[in-house]
């Protein structure tokens, strides 16, 4: 017998309801995570390379200036916060991979050999026009719109 908590637990962890043969399986809130972390890792990586400070001009009265390393700033947060979702539309699905190994940067491979094929004459027919190959997938279009509720639940509790 199914504990009756099973159906909370798997909305609990963003189970998408799709079965194996399903042609979309949205990303789960692991899969989602795992990605705005490393997108946040890799932003806050660049954005910490810079030496830019910030004038507060709280000295205005003395004649000093004040400043703040931008790196330490507050304004850092918040511009990384508010872009972090946005740098998730350049992952692509990659389905011959699993887990939480299915979302990366790049062609998949499937694609990456059909455009191959197309580039050398051969006529290729799939469900899908050639010109929405490169557009966002709804697995990829998902993950950003789960990004961006994550980041609003986060600033919320704040």
């Amino acid at each position: 017998m199914a504990s009756p908590l099973l159906p909370l637990l798997l909305t609990a962890l963003g189970a998408s309801g799709a079965e194996e043969g399903d042609w979309v399986k949205l990303p789960n809130k692991c899969e989602v995570c795992k990605y705005v972390a490393v997108e946040l890792k890799s932003v806050f990586d660049e954005t910490g390379k810079t030496k830019e400070v910030i004038d507060t001009k709280y000295g205005f009265m003395d004649g000093k200036s004040s400043g703040i390393k931008y790196t330490k700033s507050d304004i850092r947060l918040i511009e990384v916060t508010e872009n972090i979702c946005k740098c998730l539309l350049v992952y692509n699905l990659h389905k011959e991979r699993t887990g939480c190994n299915r979302f990366a940067k790049g062609l998949s491979e499937a694609f990456e050999t059909l455009h191959k094929l197309v580039h050398k004459g051969v006529k290729v027919v799939m469900d899908i026009p050639y010109e929405l190959w490169n557009e966002t997938s709804a697995e990829v279009a998902d993950l950003k719109k789960q990004c961006d509720v994550m980041v609003e639940e986060v600033r919320r509790r704040d």
